[in-house]
């Protein structure tokens, strides 16, 4: 009696390559990809509605409706107004100041102001209203 060989069953594919070129694929995606963190700012600058009186010993940095900066009513460019704001807070004890803008005032230049106010050496540095200049 002679024994036939068993049929080898051709169905078999070996996925293995293939499963190695999607890793392989998938690792360059993820390498080559970048993921963007979008940055956001929330600033909620006070309304006229909610304005209060300010104590008269902080200086005051006004900023008009013309994105103009003023310091003790004469006008200052936004690159001087860390010096002039270190001479004024030099002989000041509480070194605050005072960023007096509306919300016409684009969110840019308001934050531009008051990084100059924090370099100039300026310990607490606050945003008002235009109706809180009176």
């Amino acid at each position: 009696m002679r024994f036939r060989p068993k049929k080898q069953n051709v169905d078999n594919v070996d996925v293995t390559p293939m499963i190695d070129m999607v890793f392989i694929l998938l690792i360059f995606f993820m390498v080559t990809t970048t993921f963007v963190k979008d940055m956001k700012l929330d600033l909620n600058r006070p309304s006229a509605a909610s304005a209060s009186k300010a104590s008269s010993k902080v200086v005051r940095v006004y900023i008009d409706s013309t994105n103009e900066i003023y310091i003790d009513n004469q006008p200052v460019k936004l690159w001087a107004v860390q010096s002039k704001l270190r001479d004024l807070l030099r002989d000041s004890v509480d070194k605050s100041v005072l960023v007096i803008s509306d919300t016409s005032i684009p969110v840019e230049r308001l934050i531009d102001v008051v990084d100059e106010c924090r370099m100039s050496g300026a310990k607490d540095v606050a945003v008002s209203t235009t109706k809180e200049m009176g």
